[in-house]
């Protein structure tokens, strides 16, 4: 376990010597959108408790563009969130060398975001992938030495295929894959697998199914959800396709380069300096007794979303290819409000105490059910019950992406593009 020295406090002064803007009437303020904030109340009623009217803030507050950070983050992931979103908090609430965590780390948006703010980087998930997919970003090895591995990988392999990943995959591609993914497992067990080949794997998982000759299967869906093979031969059926032959060194490489693209000598310093004091916890974030008490100043996070994302389903092809079973993995996400509520009490609890007195728990939520259920509220009543203090809610709303628009999902009918961000805080005494 790694020393926790006490980390530097937000900036007690702007410049001028004037005491910092509240975040609330920063909030207020806010215009760099050009749009006005609304401001309402938002009801809340903690069990046993009187009913508590929340400020609650509508407005665009961070940049809907999709390249508006640094190309580390370019890794598809299901229900991800744009870096701009920790990053809005992460300015606000915490100061340089300060612990920010994020118990559904999920690909790792959050600590990835963190590290490149000089912040040290916790996490935890369920899911080994979460690992997999971000500790490489947060030691990336330099372009020549992944030119060099990938160039010296050999990728023949002469043993049998499994039959139903032949409706996604060539099978010249699908034996360099097998290969692949034998040298990495090899490597794993026998305690040779290092930040490169930890590089090219995470590359690897993210490049096996996609819709364009930059991944290496047939055409498919994005590639943050992997269909089943049934469904990828009606895919293939209805366009008339079969896989075509990838080369599997140059995709990777391209994807490197492009990951890699603009990352400068000062953030691979704190990248650094931040991988070396980072913790990523493979477990249930309701109870981590390896990371030490009142050690957090800022948790930003989204929990597993009520009965919307199949994580094992989405994420199957990618367990493969990693060695992962996915089935011996407690994944299952409560179908129904109450045990979903009784497991986000569970989470608020230890969250609060790892976090320090006064520090700050940004709590992302979707609405859900058809946009029947925003699941604010909830989520308030959850975290009064452990003992945290609902500060206020602040939803960022905007124009729809273009993963969105891909999925045919018209605004505040089949969803919304909004972000809904419970802030609660430790009391500090």
């Amino acid at each position: 376990m790694i020393a926790i020295p006490p980390g530097p406090r937000p900036p007690a002064a702007s410049g001028g010597g004037r005491p910092p803007v509240p975040l609330e009437e920063e909030l207020l303020a806010f215009r760099q959108f050009g749009e006005p904030t609304r401001r309402r109340s938002t009801r809340i009623v903690p069990e046993g408790r009187a009913p508590l009217q929340v400020p609650t803030y509508e407005n665009a507050f961070w940049t809907a563009r999709q390249r508006a950070a640094s190309r580390l983050h370019e890794v598809p992931y299901r229900a991800c969130f744009k870096p701009a979103l920790p990053r809005f908090f992460i300015d606000r609430l915490t100061a340089p060398g300060e612990i920010v965590y994020d118990p559904f780390m999920g690909r790792g948006t959050t600590l990835l975001e963190s590290a490149l703010a000089g912040r040290i980087p916790w996490g935890c998930d369920l899911n080994p992938l979460g690992a997999v997919l971000l500790e490489p970003r947060l030691a990336p090895p330099r372009p020549a030495r992944i030119a060099e591995r990938l160039g010296a990988l050999d990728l023949r392999y002469d043993g049998d295929l499994r039959p139903d990943l032949l409706v996604f995959y060539h099978p010249d591609t699908l034996r360099g894959l097998e290969a692949l993914r034998r040298y990495f497992a090899a490597r794993q067990q026998d305690g040779t697998l290092d930040d490169v080949d930890r590089w090219i794997r995470m590359v690897a998982v993210t490049r096996l199914t996609g819709h364009s000759p930059g991944f290496l299967s047939v055409y498919t869906l994005p590639p943050n959800q992997a269909v089943g093979p049934e469904a990828q031969r009606r895919i293939n059926a209805a366009r008339g396709q079969v896989p075509p032959r990838r080369e599997i060194v140059p995709i990777l490489r391209r994807k490197s380069r492009a990951l890699l693209a603009g990352l400068t000598e000062e953030e691979r310093r704190r990248l650094a300096e931040a991988a070396a004091a980072a913790r990523l916890i493979t477990g249930n974030s309701e109870r981590t007794p390896a990371l030490p008490s009142e050690s957090v100043r800022l948790v930003v996070t989204s929990p597993p979303f009520l009965n919307v994302v199949d994580y094992v389903g989405d994420n199957w092809l990618r367990s493969w290819f990693c060695g992962i079973d996915l089935r011996r993995e407690p994944l299952t996400v409560p179908r129904r409000l109450r045990p979903w509520k009784a497991a986000m009490v569970r989470t608020f609890s230890e969250l609060r105490r790892l976090l320090l007195p006064g520090g700050h728990v940004a709590f992302e939520v979707g609405e859900v059910l058809g946009g029947r259920l925003a699941l604010e509220t909830p989520v308030g009543e959850a975290a009064a019950a452990a003992g945290l203090r609902i500060r206020l809610i602040l939803i960022h709303d905007q124009e729809f992406t273009k993963t969105a628009h891909c999925w045919g999902v018209a605004n505040r009918r089949l969803g919304t593009n909004t972000h809904r961000i419970v802030l609660l805080e430790k009391p500090a005494a």
